[in-house]
């Protein structure tokens, strides 16, 4: 007689969390696909096709896409204004907004740190003068913020840079302060005080580690916020200068022809910018759920 087969049990818990898991893979893997994909064209397409962002073509211009130019080539998404190929022009616009973007975190992101540690591990005067400085800053909107600092400091790839790092540095202050204060009292950091740890020891090689993963998730969350905040100093006026390309600008170049011949010019730039920002919003957001200690420990 044959005995009968085991039922298997499925722990409903176990199974939400692996398809959330499975879920968040994916999300990850797409969006570093979409990011690595713009990098590589906005690095490698301008010099294929030689750009040059003051050259002008004035028989070329407003060119629809798919229109063959004057020395042979197809325009696949049309001209500018000024007879440029746009696939190049917004290759080109971002590239120098991913290099703005980058070089804001990295320069906000390690002051911000920097005050955050200080402010959680010391508290005290310390923690009440940085924190009220921040409350300060965020009670003003960052973009007019930005924009004031960007009209004092004129246009410039470098101001552009300061003006964003200033802006954006209290998000990484309040994030590794709200970090270091859930971590200062746990066991493994109170042993390393007891053996005698100093303060650099205590916030740079205990604290820091523990802050890692949430200021990646915001570094993440932050990049498409810093590349948009770019995009529209640039769209007013008061961002990169005249010759060099920028997202912000060439949208900006293309409104006087969204209703008549050229709706191409700030449609194409305005999608581009568009799955850039999203792309690090979800990547962010999965990083988020990648190092939720729910859904590790189930």
């Amino acid at each position: 007689m044959t005995a009968a087969p085991t039922p298997v049990i499925v722990n409903p818990t176990l199974l939400r969390a692996q398809r959330a898991r499975t879920g968040v893979r994916v999300r990850i893997v797409v969006t570093l696909a979409v990011i690595g994909l713009v990098v590589v064209a906005a690095v490698v397409v301008p010099m294929l096709y030689g750009y040059d962002p003051v050259a002008a073509n004035l028989i070329d211009r407003l060119k629809p896409p798919g229109s063959t130019l004057m020395d042979g080539s197809t325009a696949f998404l049309g001209t500018d204004p000024i007879g440029r190929d746009l696939v190049p022009d917004m290759m080109a616009g971002a590239r120098v907004s991913l290099v703005v973007g980058a070089a804001t975190l990295a320069i906000s992101g390690v002051i911000g740190v920097l005050l955050g540690i200080l402010a959680g591990h010391f508290g005290g005067w310390i923690d009440t003068v940085l924190m009220r400085l921040a409350d300060i800053q965020l009670a003003f909107p960052s973009i007019l913020l930005a924009i004031l600092m960007a009209a004092v400091l004129g246009q410039g790839v470098g101001n552009v840079i300061i003006v964003l790092s200033i802006s954006n540095w209290v998000v990484f202050a309040r994030v590794a302060r709200s970090q270091v204060l859930a971590l200062k009292n746990l066991e493994y950091v109170e042993a390393a005080r007891t053996l005698g740890a100093g303060n650099w020891h205590l916030m740079f090689r205990t604290l820091l580690p523990g802050c890692v993963a949430p200021i990646l998730v915001v570094t993440t969350t932050q990049f498409g916020q810093v590349v948009l905040a770019e995009s529209s100093l640039s769209f007013l006026g008061v961002g990169v200068p005249l010759g060099v390309p920028s997202l912000g600008s060439t949208i900006h170049d293309g409104l006087q022809y969204l209703s008549a011949q050229g709706w191409w010019i700030s449609t194409f730039p305005g999608v581009l910018l568009l799955v850039v920002v999203l792309a690090f919003g979800i990547l962010g957001d999965a990083l988020r759920d990648r190092f939720d200690p729910r859904l590790r420990s189930a």
